[in-house]
């Protein structure tokens, strides 16, 4: 990196926006932009590992991108599977460790399966720990979470005055996992839509209009160093 005393986020999470507008710009269709989204997820997680990044979590599809054209949305449902295949490979050589959150049981049943031997043959990879956000939806995540503590209360397992904030945090696809302590949005827009709303209670924001396909070492770097310059009171959540 251009300077070695800056202080690399533990983990990033970045909100991969633009494909679409990349494409259109080039005079290119959607589906161009995400081919090429999805490539430079693959090179990215390599050089977020060569940065000393330790979690890496994207958000990859959402509850709410089943809203979009059929064709578009099969298009990404390809992606993700030839991104599921080559993920194994790749992440076996780099010691890195997928994981999946999100409600993946709306999926076709060979992409479950993908993701299932996916987790299953990193499990044990100790280098970067990529997480993938599919069918993910935070608001989704907190109320699949509440529900399991309220079955135990129901139980009688927990008293609804002993629930914690770590009680919680334990339900949700994240337990495990330390909250991001940078999120990066690219492409201009300035929101959350949706992606890690509890987990991002503490978190620094840093938005850029470079769309996701034009993401790379340079523009991560600037991140970091904006990162490094804003002064840290809070911390992440540590790791369970």
């Amino acid at each position: 990196m251009k300077n070695e005393n800056l202080n690399v986020p533990q983990h990033i999470a970045i909100i991969l926006d633009g494909n679409g507008r990349w494409a259109k710009a080039k005079g290119m269709p959607r589906s161009y932009g995400h081919k090429v989204g999805a490539d430079n997820l693959e090179d990215m997680c390599e050089i977020m590992d060569a940065h000393g990044v330790k979690y890496f979590t994207v958000y990859a599809f959402s509850t709410e991108n089943w809203n979009r054209p059929s064709d578009e949305v099969s298009t990404l449902m390809g992606l993700l599977r030839t991104h599921m295949k080559s993920c194994i490979k790749r992440a076996n050589k780099n010691n890195m460790r997928v994981r999946m959150i999100g409600d993946i049981t709306r999926l076709d049943s060979d992409l479950q399966k993908s993701i299932l031997d996916l987790e299953e043959a990193t499990k044990d990879n100790t280098g970067l720990q990529y997480t993938i956000a599919l069918n993910y939806g935070s608001r989704d995540e907190l109320r699949r979470g509440i529900t399991e503590l309220a079955k135990e209360v129901a139980e009688g397992k927990v008293k609804p005055e002993d629930i914690t904030e770590d009680m919680i945090t334990s339900k949700l696809d994240t337990a495990g996992i330390p909250d991001p302590d940078l999120i990066i949005r690219t492409s201009g827009e300035q929101r959350l839509s949706n992606f890690l709303l509890w987990q991002a209670a503490y978190s620094e924001f840093y938005f850029t209009d470079v769309h996701w396909p034009d993401f790379k070492t340079d523009a991560l770097e600037e991140a970091i160093e904006n990162y490094s310059k804003r002064n840290r009171r809070f911390g992440a959540i540590k790791e369970e």
